[in-house]
Order: structure tokens, then sequence, then C-alpha cells
């Protein structure tokens, strides 16, 4: 008969290498690194060979075994599993590296910081006063070959072969028998009298003295180097030299150690102790103490070792806000931490919590989301922006809160390139323009603009040939003159995606009527697109070949590379809340264009201030963008730039800032006052039908040819002279424009471009159909009511109506 015998160290549930690792313990083990079979997670193996002859070594190894196996201790080597034989004994651990592997490998990289040192000591002491205080054992081998690291950088107690007792009741201490290891016991063991006074801790205080000293000044060459501290910290010196003192008796209580050390300006009294320790006991603090923590913990992590905040903060941020309801406190610290990981962990640890955070209804946690984007957006696939984060992205378009609402607007640069064709093209479009319609906050209006030229060569062709033209009109017509400065600057920056018919019919009359603006700053602004875009309309008049190279991004496909362009002239757009945007909208709140009592503009001096007219809300029949769909989508864009982006178009934010620096206060409208301005009042009224959502959106009409006996330019007398008693030009406008009358003859408004006169007629038929709708109404109400009187008939006072 046969039988089959299972061979234990086959069926054993880990691999380990065939070569032991670097920096093994003297003595009879071997450290080999292993994994375990069913998952692969690393290990490390301590392997001891039965040898013949060494029964002293295969009990003390025996003995090892046993006491890792029933020591469970923080600070004490972690055991996981064993294998006992006649051949051999295997005892399996944590993965953790020697003492001195690894402060070689940290003084390649820099050398180890203080911190982290200070941090390793006070957990072997504590591992010693375990042993001591509340196992009566006695380590008897403390030294630097005991001692090993984890990949979060913590320091494990281990090499407990030579352990005994403190009570005596097992005999006497055991003997090592390895010179290496016996260098570091006290000289009093080498009294033979016994005379000698000494505590039951005093052996492994000494041997704590020298650890000390080889961490900070390597191998301990002999006993005698001890007197001299080397490159000890000066906080430390102190108790080192109680621990190494000649008499025994005097030598600290490890307890007691660690509280010298720990009182104030002591080596381990320091914000990297301090974090430990609370992390340690996190689980029991209470929910106010952990918010303080994570609110002060991001400022430290720069300090911290790069190992200690994967492997240990990490997963107390990640179970603090799983269970902890931490809230928006952790997102900090978390994208803090987060860049010491590879994109595989990213993929693994951040994402779902953050995929998680976005679902929350907490206004603190979505703010930082989108003022912290930037940080994990590169880790986020499309799929997953297009169906878990952007659904709950573009509630804050609709939140009541302004900042939420410019945060959401600052996202959108980012979110874009990962965005699909309809959440792109349709569904961000519909909520950007109704946040530059009726958005009662200028800045909000100001970002929108700034926000789309940005993104305008992610969008399809035909939507952007249906938006951006419209949209950059009708910021130049907004209240708020950062606002305007950014319909310019988006025209600028988005001057490729523009036929020269386009150029020519639709935007370089909107920027002539900016010449004109009250501020500065817009005409300035304006006056350099227009030259711009007329050197462009020139530079294919002379020579008409260039028409195909220069219109060659118009209708070619969305591609990510057009959009460097605009990089440059609205970078501030995603700055946080720190942003101009920002600080207008805390300053003082502003009112959306078209509602009455809007911010006017201000008047320009020397011309009295017109009496206000209340401008009618601006109707917005639909939340998307109301424009003829032309265009067509064509081949791919090859996203080359001309000269023109090697214009200097400045900083939007300079030049909001420049014309906040000219205004005294912000009324309750938002827009600003300029102390030269004494009556700082405007009629808006004359924008009704601009900026209504039916017209203000919609492609210009094509402009009608002059009728018979227009003049000429060439007819006009533009070089004669003016009338000495004539304000200035842009004066004389804006209060043509506001009180309704004729411009005069020597005014800009000679010629007649034929757009007023349409728009004029546009808003006489819309107000005269309008009134015949509310007659008609009217008397069909009165009609109503005289049918109910004569149904009911006449009244009969006195009567009362009986059962």
């Amino acid at each position: 008969m046969w039988f089959f015998v299972r061979d234990p160290v086959r069926d054993f549930p880990f691999e380990l290498s065939p070569e032991p690792a670097e920096g093994s313990p003297p003595g009879p083990w071997a450290l080999h690194r292993g994994r375990k079979k069913a998952t692969g997670s690393p290990v490390s193996i301590f392997v001891y060979d039965v040898k013949p002859g060494a029964e002293e070594q295969t009990q003390a190894a025996k003995a090892a075994f046993k006491r890792l196996k029933t020591l469970r201790h923080p600070n004490i080597l972690a055991f996981i599993d064993g294998l006992e034989t006649d051949k051999c004994v295997h005892v399996v651990t944590e993965a953790v590296t020697p003492l001195g592997v690894h402060l070689r490998t940290r003084a390649e990289a820099g050398g180890p910081k203080e911190l982290e040192l200070s941090w390793g000591l006070h957990q072997i002491v504590k591992a010693l006063s375990f042993l001591v205080n509340d196992c009566s054992l006695i380590h008897n081998n403390v030294c630097m070959a005991a001692v090993f690291v984890d990949r979060a950088g913590e320091w494990k107690l281990g090499g407990l072969d030579y352990m005994y007792s403190a009570q005596g009741n097992g005999g006497a201490p055991p003997c090592k028998g390895i010179p290496e290891l016996e260098q570091y016991d006290p000289p009093e063991l080498a009294d033979s009298s016994g005379r000698a006074v000494r505590e039951t801790w005093s052996a492994d205080m000494w041997r704590l003295g020298c650890l000390i000293w080889e961490v900070f000044n390597g191998p301990l060459p002999r006993a005698t180097a001890l007197r001299n501290p080397g490159k000890i910290p000066k906080s430390l010196v102190p108790h080192y030299c109680e621990l190494v003192g000649a008499n025994p008796k005097m030598r600290p209580n490890p307890a007691r150690f660690l509280q010298n050390c720990r009182a104030p300006g002591g080596f381990m009294n320091n914000r990297f102790v301090e974090t430990n320790l609370f992390l340690e006991e996190i689980q029991i603090k209470e929910p106010a103490e952990k918010q303080k923590f994570f609110q002060e913990l991001s400022k430290s992590l720069d300090s911290f070792p790069e190992d200690f905040c994967r492997h240990k903060v990490l997963p107390q941020l990640l179970t603090a806000f799983e269970f902890g309801n931490a809230g928006a406190v952790v997102l900090t610290p978390l994208f803090k931490v987060g860049k010491f990981l590879s994109a595989e962990e990213y993929q693994q640890k951040i994402i779902p919590v953050v995929v998680k955070m976005f679902s929350s209804t907490d206004r603190a946690m979505r703010i930082r989301l989108l003022q912290q984007m930037e940080q994990f957006i590169q880790y986020l696939d499309e799929p997953t922006v297009n169906t878990q984060i952007f659904p709950h992205v573009v509630h804050g378009f609709l939140d009541t809160n302004p900042a939420i609402r410019e945060q959401t607007v600052k996202s959108m640069l980012l979110l874009a390139p990962k965005l699909n064709e309809a959440n792109l093209n349709v569904e961000l479009m519909k909520h950007f323009a109704r946040l530059q319609a009726k958005d009662e906050q200028g800045p909000i209006r100001c970002n929108t603009t700034v926000c789309l030229g940005k993104i305008g060569s992610y969008l399809s062709a035909s939507t952007r040939h249906r938006v951006l033209t419209s949209a950059f009109s009708r910021a130049t017509k907004d209240p708020f003159a950062p606002s305007r400065v950014a319909g310019v600057l988006g025209f600028a920056a988005t001057h490729n995606l523009y036929s020269m018919n386009d150029c020519a019919h639709k935007i370089l009359p909107v920027l002539c009527g900016l010449t004109v603006d009250p501020e500065k700053s817009v005409r300035d602004q304006a006056f350099k697109a227009i030259r711009s875009f007329l050197s462009k309309l020139e530079s294919v008049s002379e020579d008409p070949t260039q028409l195909a190279e220069v219109e060659k991004d118009v209708h070619a496909a969305s591609s990510p590379g057009m959009g460097g362009a605009a990089a440059s002239w609205a970078g501030w757009a995603v700055t946080g809340v720190s942003s101009l945007t920002s600080k207008l909208i805390r300053a003082h709140p502003t009112v959306a264009p078209g509602e009455p009592n809007v911010s006017q503009r201000p008047t320009p001096e020397g011309l009295p201030a017109p009496a206000p007219t209340p401008a009618p809300p601006t109707p917005v029949t639909s939340g998307h963008w109301e424009a003829q769909e032309e265009g067509k989508d064509t081949a791919e864009d090859s996203g080359a730039a001309d000269r023109w982006d090697d214009e200097d178009w400045g900083s939007l934010e300079q030049e909001a800032e420049s014309v906040l620096a000219q205004q005294d206060n912000w009324s309750t409208g938002g827009q600003a006052r300029n102390p030269d301005h004494k009556s700082p009042e405007s009629d808006w009224s004359s924008w009704e039908a601009e900026g209504s959502w039916e017209q203000g959106w919609q492609e210009p009409s094509p402009q009608e040819p002059p009728p018979e006996g227009t003049q000429l330019t060439s007819e006009y007398n533009w070089g004669g002279p003016e009338p000495s008693d004539k304000g200035d030009p842009f004066a004389d406008l804006l209060a043509r424009r506001e009180v309704g009358t004729q411009p005069r003859p020597d005014s800009w408004g000679d010629d007649n471009w034929g757009d007023d006169g349409l728009e004029t007629e546009s808003r006489q038929a819309k107000a005269e159909l309008a009134r015949k709708k509310r007659e008609e109404r009217r008397r069909e109400m009165e009609a109503r009511r005289a049918e109910k009187k004569a149904a009911k008939g006449p009244m009969k006072l006195g009567t009362r109506k009986l059962d």
C-alpha cells in the first residue's frame, strides 16, 4: 500500500525569493522577500535552516517564532503566518526593510529628515515600554539589526530571539554567542560579582542608547565611542547621556524617557510626532477635533516623508471621508497626497472617492472640488466625466450662490476637452446662454464670455458658427465694462474660426460700435482688434489665393490644438476664488443686464445727466442658443496659427483691474462710478431690442444697399472746421442715444450704415404689434365681463334666498 506524504514547504501559501534580501540581520535568520500566492501581496519571510550541533540557536529561533506569534503591538513586527518543521522555520511578517538598508537609501536621496528619525525612535521606545511595563519582558537584543521599517516609514521592533522574563522565572538570560550582537551589552553584565544595582530595564535602555548613536553616526566601532555624541541633535543629547551612563540605576524607564523627550523643546516634540499620535487615536477623537486636524494637516504635508503620506495619511483620509463624515476638509490634504501617487494608484484610490464626492449636496465640498479640479482632471476618463461628473456639475449653473456659479463656469475650461457632443454643444451652451443673458452678477457674465472664448476650439463647426459671433456680440453690449473687454478679446482669441465674410459683415460693425465706448480700456482693445481684422482682410484682398489658408479652421472639426491662442488673454479664468471675479462678487452684487434699474454707464464729463429710463426684463424663450444653424462639418483641422497669435492682446485681468482702478465704489448694480464723472447715469432702454433673446442671439440680417441719394464717403467734409463749442464726440454720441434725438450734421453719426435704421424699424414694428395685441385683449375682456353681467340680470337689494 502506498502513502502520499504532503510536503509542508511546497504547500506553504507563500513564495519567497531564492536569494536573501540585502541587509539580512546577523545570526541564523535569513530575510527573504516574498509574496502571497493567492493575492500577490508582498511579505517578508524570515528563514532559519536547522543545522546539526546548533541546538541552542534552534531553540532561540523557535522561541522567537512563538514570541512573535503571541505579541501584538503596532510597534512590534506584525506576524502573518509561519511554518515549523524538522528542517526549517519560516516566519512570515509584513513587508519590511532592515533599518540599516533604509537609512543608507535615505542617505543617498539626501539623508533622512530629523522629523522622520524622531518618530522612528519614538516607536522603538514605545515598543520597549510595552514589553517592560505591560508584559514584564526584557528584549535583550535592541540594536540596529533588530529594527525594521515598513513601506510607510514606520519603525518596527523585531529580533525577539533572546527575550526573557523580567520576573526571573525563566532562568538566566539566553546566551547569544554572536559577537556582532554582544558588543551592545552594557558594562555591568561583565561584572560577575552581581553587586551592581540595576533596574529590569537598565540593559535594554543601554542598548537603546547604542541604537540612537548608530542612527545618527553610523555603525558603532567600539563601546568607548559612545562617549562622543557626534551628530546626535543637541535637544536629544542630555537624554542620550542618561541612557549610556555608567550607573545602571540612573537609566530612565522607557515611559519616562518618552515623557522627557516630549517635553517642550524636546527632540520628539514636533508636528510630525503629534500628527502620528493623532492618527493612531483618530477613531476615538471628537468630530470637532478631526475637523481642526484635517484643516491644519495640509500645511504640514510638504515637510513630511513621501512614503508616510502615501501609506499612512492617505488611508486615514479615505477612511475619514467614507465612514467619518469628515466632509470637504479632507479634500485639500487628499489632493496634496495624491501628487505622490502613480497614475494607476490614483485611479484605484482617489478617483472613486472624487466621483462619489461630486454627487454630494454639501456646498462646501462642491466648491472645493471645483476649485481643485485641476489636480485630478487628468486622471478622469471621458465616460466617467460625461456620465458621472458632468450631470452633477451642471447643477452649479443654477445654484443661488454666486461663488458656486463662478467656479462651475471656470471648471468648464477643464471639462470641455472630455465632454461628448451632446454635453458640450447642447447642454453646456444652453447654460452659458442663460448665464450671459440673465445672471445678475456682472463678473460671472464676464467669466462666461472668457470661458466660451477658451473652449471655442472644442465646439463643432456648426455650433461655433451659431454661437461665437452672437455670444461675443452680446458681451460687447453688457453694462459691465470687463464683460465688454472680454467680448472684444473673445473675437480676437477665436479669429481663425470666422470666415472673411463674417469678419466684414458681422464682427467689424460690432467692434466699430465699441470705438466710442465710455471706457477707454474697451476702446483700446476695440481699436487693436479692428486693426488686426482689417489687416487680415487686406492681406486676402491683395492675394485672394490666401483665402483657403486663412479660412482652413472655419469649417474644420473641433480640435484641442486650436485652444492655445486663447491662453494668454484669459488665463485667469480658473484661478479660484481669489480671482477678480470672486473679488467683485464679494464686494457688491451686480444686476443682470435687462433688469429694471440696471447699472448704468458713466456719463462722459461735460454732459448733463439724462433721466434714467428703466428697461424691461430681457425675455428668454428657451434654454439654448437661438440662432440660425449654418455651416457644415468638414475634415479635421491642422490647428496651425498665423501671426495673429503673436499679437499681445494683454491680460483680461489686467484690463479689468485697470477699469477698477479708476472707480470709487460699486453701486448696487455692480457698475463702477468714475470720480471724474459727477453724474454717472445713462439710459439703457435703447438696448431693449438688441438685448432680447430673439434678436440678440440670432444672426444679423444682411445689410441692404443704401437708398438712392446716399452720399459717398468722399463727398463728406471730413477735414472741415468744427464748431468750437463742440464737446467730446463720445459724449455727444452717448447723449444722442439717450435722449433719442437726430444726429447733428457735424457729429460721428452723419453716415447711416443701415443697421440703425433696420433696428429702429424692427423695434417700432414690434412695439406696434404688441400694442395691438394688448388692445385686442382689453376689448375681449370687456366683452366677457358684459356677457356675465347680462346673464345674471340686475341685482336686487333686500332680497333673501329662502329654503
